[in-house]
């Protein structure tokens, strides 16, 4: 289920358990919400409030951290693409070859990466995708023809073994790694705290007003927390722009 659905259906829920706490108002005998009784509600709403708030930052923290490590990578991965078709190119005319497959295996990367990215799906071979660099197959192939060619070689297998690994780990990364009931035990200590601030006063047009507004910041931050656990998904997800364009067409 995709982030903006379950932020929806949170807000839902928060909004229905802020109609349900201004109907209790009505029904609930008075004695009930005043006096002590009043005083030990406003201390659990406080602690499921403290709780919750918590929980929030701490998981807001968590994905923000884990989408920029995974920014991180990208960038990583499209300046190996860069330094290794520059070593290319100083290997002279042999590796004209290794510098077009490149171009093809960059394709195949965001193809196997961003997998609802369209575009690229149509411009790259499905077969391609899920498949190994095929520029580092290709070097551990080639003779080099004297020192230098050796040495650039030697750096250009480097550099294309961490793209390969960098690629590897970026794929393994669950699209979903947030538990559900975790999500749904969140969404119902908020349905309990709404709940319980509608019980607490008498109706009106600000009352209701602010606390539709406060259900639908609780609801978003949700969403922003799911939204950044998939980096590759969303509305949010990382641009692949860079590392598609980041080398010129062979002339």
């Amino acid at each position: 289920m995709s982030a903006v659905a379950v932020g929806l259906i949170a807000f839902g829920l928060i909004l229905s358990s802020i109609a349900i706490g201004l109907m209790m108002r009505r029904w609930v005998p008075e004695a009930h919400i005043s006096g002590d009784s009043k005083e030990v509600i406003r201390l659990a709403t406080a602690l499921i409030g403290t709780m919750a708030a918590v929980v929030l930052a701490l998981l807001f923290a968590s994905t923000r951290s884990s989408f920029e490590a995974t920014n991180a990578s990208v960038g990583r991965m499209t300046t190996s693409v860069i330094e290794l078709d520059h070593m290319l190119r100083e290997y002279g005319p042999e590796g004209q070859a290794l510098r077009k497959a490149l171009r093809q295996d960059v394709l195949a990367i965001v193809a196997s990466i961003w997998q609802d990215d369209v575009t690229v799906q149509q411009q790259s071979d499905a077969r391609v995708a899920g498949a190994q660099v095929k520029v580092l197959t290709m070097l551990r192939q080639v003779t080099p023809a004297n020192p230098l060619q050796a040495a650039v070689q030697a750096r250009a297998l480097s550099v294309s073994g961490d793209l390969e690994q960098t690629r590897l780990s970026l794929i393994a990364q669950p699209s979903d790694s947030l538990s559900k009931p975790f999500v749904i035990v969140l969404v119902l200590w908020l349905c309990f705290i709404f709940l319980s601030f509608s019980m607490s006063a008498k109706a009106n047009t600000t009352l209701v007003v602010m606390l539709v507004i406060c259900a639908f910041s609780a609801s978003s931050a949700i969403y922003l927390i799911l939204e950044l656990e998939q980096p590759f998904d969303g509305l949010m997800q990382i641009s692949n722009s860079a590392l598609r364009n980041a080398l010129p067409p062979l002339s």
